[in-house]
């Protein structure tokens, strides 16, 4: 073989490496959570019960999300992910939740890349404040897949 066809076949092969390792693929991932007053912390004794259903782009790291809920104490006054945080542990809020005094709420909103491995992580929770439990009454955590 000459130089000149090693050097041919030592730049084919690292062509041929680099198309296989790619550029980094975009996904988007369904998140979920399912709230109710046993996951408050401390636990909470309520009729109250609740879902966040959303996506996340891993690329533009943009959360889409509807959280839904009923039979609360009284009117809902906000609602919040919170994080990060992992079960029975509480956090600061990191996205307030558009729109959280009423069912159903729907919002967007971009996380830092921080935000985005703990909400991957399993370490964001979402929550429901009321006038009778200010610090939450209906949690959960959020958790991808469904």
């Amino acid at each position: 073989m000459t130089i000149r066809h090693v050097a041919l076949a030592t730049m084919l092969g690292l062509g041929a490496l680099g198309l296989a390792a790619g550029p980094a693929r975009a996904e988007t991932v369904p998140i979920h959570a399912t709230m109710d007053g046993a996951h408050e912390v401390p636990a909470k004794t309520t009729e109250g019960k609740g879902t966040m259903q959303g996506t996340f782009d891993t690329t533009s790291r943009k959360l889409d999300y509807t959280v839904t809920f009923s039979g609360l104490s009284g009117p809902s006054t906000m609602a919040h992910f919170h994080g990060p945080a992992a079960v029975g542990a509480n956090a600061p809020v990191v996205v307030p939740i558009t729109g959280g005094t009423s069912s159903p709420a729907t919002g967007t909103a971009t996380l830092t890349e921080a935000q985005a491995q703990d909400l991957l992580g399993g370490k964001m929770y979402v929550n429901v404040h009321t006038a009778a439990n200010p610090g939450g009454e209906i949690r959960g955590q959020v958790e991808r897949g469904k």
